[in-house]
């Protein structure tokens, strides 16, 4: 048999640092920009999922399909922003590839979609999607080199 030794949290050696990191997490989730920046996304999302219909181009099955895809998919990515503000860099990054994969997704999908209507919806939501995922990421990258440079300063 073997002796396995049970600790608690409270004896973590980092774990002022963990609750210190929360602490600064859960102050910049309740900011004006940190709700703003969650918001808008999820509306950016939802809009990009029903722009087929809104913008009137539906009739191209493959970009109204990719639309709807990637809207949700954005919403899903950044409307927990909030509660997990220092653990979100990466979901901010692919939420900004998802905002580039609707600018270019007229010309890349299936089919003969790329008309005016499709380019301009497409370019104009995927600049708006790709700007709020580079916020929420850059907030996020602000929580985590908060906590690395406090660390630091306290190791000295």
């Amino acid at each position: 048999m073997t002796d396995r030794t049970h600790t608690t949290m409270e004896s973590h050696p980092d774990i002022l640092d963990m609750r210190e990191r929360h602490a600064r997490a859960e102050r910049a989730a309740s900011t004006q920009q940190g709700q703003a920046v969650e918001a808008l996304a999820l509306i950016a999302g939802l809009y990009l999922a029903a722009s087929p219909w809104i913008a009137g181009f539906n009739g191209f099955s493959t970009l109204t399909v990719n639309n709807l895809i990637t809207g949700i998919a954005y919403a899903l990515l950044l409307s927990g922003f909030g509660l997990a503000y220092e653990r979100t860099h990466a979901r901010a990054w692919a939420a900004a590839l998802l905002g580039v994969w609707t600018i270019v997704a007229p010309w890349v999908v299936a089919g003969n979609v790329d008309t005016t209507r499709t380019v301009v919806n497409n370019i104009i939501i995927g600049v708006i999607a790709l700007l709020l995922a580079l916020a929420a990421s850059a907030a996020a990258s602000d929580t985590d080199r908060g906590g690395q440079s406090r660390s630091a300063g306290t190791a000295r």
